[in-house]
């Protein structure tokens, strides 16, 4: 894989360019847009993994009104756009796509805290955040994760039908036809994580249904994980509209594991 800026700059600080593309392949989806804050001190990073149950139809626009207030927050931000099904996606080449775009901040590290890398990931890439935070192989490791109304149970996803048959879309089949696919993926099948994580879930969120949070915060603690579930009254897209109460949830859990 190819791992760089399509500039071959680095990334700035504040609002002197906008973000910075970087690429890590050589497929039009394979980059992700690196923005840093204003001021001299290295930033802790915040991962941006947008949803829309990992299909083509939706991509890193989702991410870049986030990316744009957290920069403003004092965390550096990367929106991380990856291939999706119907696209060059499904599983496993898009979670090997998320984990490549983190990764690549290995050779960008200046202005940012590696030790500090928290991913914030809605919906179904709730599901892709979940995973990278178990991931132990990687160059640049996970710190914690705020999880946005994740798909965090995906053989209770492929039974309840979420998304209209998407998570066996997304794995190539059913829990019965591809049961490595569904342990490898699923969140829930990887606890411990090894490190904390928050789940932000409306109470009444129609897409994707609370009990998927409150399955997987009870499976990573009895696995001895660090982790909460933070409700909110609202729907599947406010935790990631700017200015909800829902929003402000998720900047709190961002906050907390990063201790800014």
């Amino acid at each position: 894989m190819v791992t760089g800026c399509s500039s071959g700059t680095p990334a700035v600080r504040g609002d002197d360019a906008g973000p910075v593309r970087v690429a890590y392949g050589e497929h039009p989806s394979q980059y992700a847009e690196l923005s840093l804050p204003s001021g001299p001190e290295p930033s802790p990073v915040v991962v941006i993994i947008h949803g829309g149950y990992w299909s083509s139809s939706y991509g890193a626009e989702l991410g870049r009104p986030l990316a744009a207030e957290l920069v403003g927050r004092g965390f550096a931000a990367l929106n991380v756009e990856y291939r999706r099904v119907g696209g060059g996606g499904g599983w496993p080449q898009t979670g090997q796509d998320v984990a490549a775009a983190v990764d690549a901040l290995r050779d960008r590290s200046t202005g940012l805290d590696l030790k500090k890398v928290v991913a914030l990931g809605h919906s179904a890439g709730g599901q892709l955040a979940g995973w990278l935070a178990a991931r132990r192989d990687g160059a640049v490791p996970l710190t914690g994760a705020v999880l946005q109304a994740g798909v965090l149970d995906l053989v209770r996803g492929s039974v309840e039908g979420l998304g209209g048959g998407a998570v066996d879309t997304f794995l190539g089949g059913s829990p019965a036809q591809e049961p490595d696919a569904y342990a490898e993926a699923s969140p829930i099948a990887l606890v411990p994580l090894g490190v904390p994580t928050v789940c932000v879930h409306g109470t009444a969120d129609p897409l994707v249904p609370i009990s998927q949070s409150e399955t997987f915060v009870a499976a990573a603690r009895a696995a001895g994980d660090t982790t909460e579930l933070r409700t909110f009254s609202g729907d599947h897209f406010a935790p990631i509209t700017v200015g909800t109460q829902a929003w402000d949830v998720c900047v709190e859990g961002l906050r907390q594991l990063t201790g800014r």
